[in-house]
């Protein structure tokens, strides 16, 4: 079965600034899977970013909501990663911090 995963990544910047270091970030980490046969697509929607990955017949989808004081995650699983989710949700939230980190 399916699964969502919610994830709350704090930080200290700008709501502007945040969503422009996930938008920088977010096109570096595309650029390096797209290269590992993975689909990858996204769109922004004011500050919303949503996104879409897939690689042998799997898909995740999701949105990163940048708001004032954090970023929230929400991520659908399809139910063969949602075993993982704990794994998944610990590698997301650290690469999401260390995006809102890089300068």
């Amino acid at each position: 079965m399916a699964e969502t995963i919610t994830i709350k990544v704090p930080h200290k910047h700008s709501q502007a600034e945040a969503r422009r270091r996930i938008d920088k970030g977010f096109a570096k980490v595309q650029q390096q899977i797209t290269g590992n046969a993975v689909d990858v697509s996204q769109t922004w929607a004011d500050d919303v970013l949503s996104f879409k990955a897939g690689m042998m017949g799997q898909s995740i989808t999701g949105k990163l909501n940048v708001m004032d004081d954090h970023v929230l995650i929400e991520v659908d699983l399809p139910w063969l990663l949602a075993k993982l989710s704990g794994t998944i949700t610990d590698k997301m939230k650290k690469a999401t911090q260390l995006l809102l980190d890089k300068k």
